[in-house]
């Protein structure tokens, strides 16, 4: 008897769901080592030492520390891992079939994205090391500082198309009428978004969460074993995930040949300003998000209401 995948396991599990942008998000990150340590002019990692190291963690000992409720603990890496596979169906579907769109999936798609952050920020507090939670109340400052505006940022190209909210009708509107990156208000938009996502992959000059100089893991340091590379896993995916959402929103729609030049492009410039850039204090964060960023985001959702 054949048995067949029905295919929404199949878009979740497989492609593009979790295998598909597990894989390229881990590839992702042996780009990221690799430019970065040719620019210190070191040799840098083969292009497998990213799926070494999942693989490595996956079958280490899972340390709970004592007094710690090991159901929660455990669970909360799974939080953001399982949000972030959701919202790569979500983007690839609604590419690839804009009809299968509906009504708010880009709402549903920018409170997904603030799971991860949640998660790491829950396991942090639950780990019951000082260094956790002081790496833990940083992440939540900052996940509270870029939130609002990477909100703003994404619904600009939203109220530019006359208020479609979803992703498949963006899509379907730049295909009629070029891409959101034509408009001036989107132009503004789009670079905060990219400066959002820098934040929201916690590099540099964002890594204040982490720190790994100050306060050796911040949220992480607890965590070993298959939870630790739950972690690292989303993260890797997001690094993915994150730029495929901006191409979607603003350029076009992630279904031409052109995505991944696009993708390469804003993953150059994510390294770039990684390596370019020192640690930002807690404080200087909060105030470059809710002052400079916040201004340009409320212009351009502003212009973009005005037609521009």
């Amino acid at each position: 008897m054949s048995v067949t995948l029905p295919w929404d396991i199949f878009f979740i599990i497989i492609f593009p769901g979790f295998l598909f942008t597990a894989a390229v998000g881990l590839f992702s990150t042996w780009v990221d080592r690799k430019v970065s340590a040719r620019i210190q002019w070191r040799v840098g990692p083969p292009w497998y030492q990213p799926f070494v190291d999942i693989i490595k963690l996956l079958g280490k000992e899972n340390i709970v520390p004592t007094g710690t409720g090991m159901t929660g603990y455990l669970v909360f890496p799974i939080i953001g891992f399982i949000a972030v596979v959701l919202v790569s169906t979500i983007l690839w579907v609604t590419n690839w079939f804009p009809e299968a769109t509906f009504v708010g999936d880009i709402i549903v798609v920018i409170y997904l994205l603030y799971l991860p952050a949640i998660g790491i920020i829950a396991g942090g507090s639950a780990s019951g090391n000082p260094m956790g939670s002081i790496g833990a109340s940083r992440e939540m400052k900052l996940m509270l500082a870029y939130e609002l505006v990477f909100l703003v940022a994404i619904f600009t190209p939203v109220v530019a198309s006359g208020g479609t909210l979803s992703l498949g009708g963006l899509v379907g509107y730049q295909a009629a009428n070029g891409w959101m990156l034509g408009n001036a208000s989107c132009i503004v938009a789009f670079i905060v978004s990219l400066v959002c996502i820098q934040a929201k992959l916690g590099l540099v000059p964002f890594d204040i969460a982490e720190a790994e100089t100050e306060i050796i893991a911040g949220p992480y340091t607890e965590y070993s074993g298959a939870a630790l590379a739950v972690f690292k896993l989303t993260k890797a995916m997001l690094l993915f995930v994150l730029p495929i959402l901006l191409i979607a929103v603003f350029m076009g729609g992630a279904w031409s040949p052109w995505t991944i030049l696009e993708y390469l492009l804003i993953l150059v410039f994510i390294i770039l300003v990684k390596n370019t850039n020192p640690r930002i204090r807690v404080d200087q964060a909060i105030r470059f998000f809710w002052v400079p960023c916040l201004i340009l985001s409320v212009i351009g959702i502003i212009l973009a209401a005005v037609g521009l």
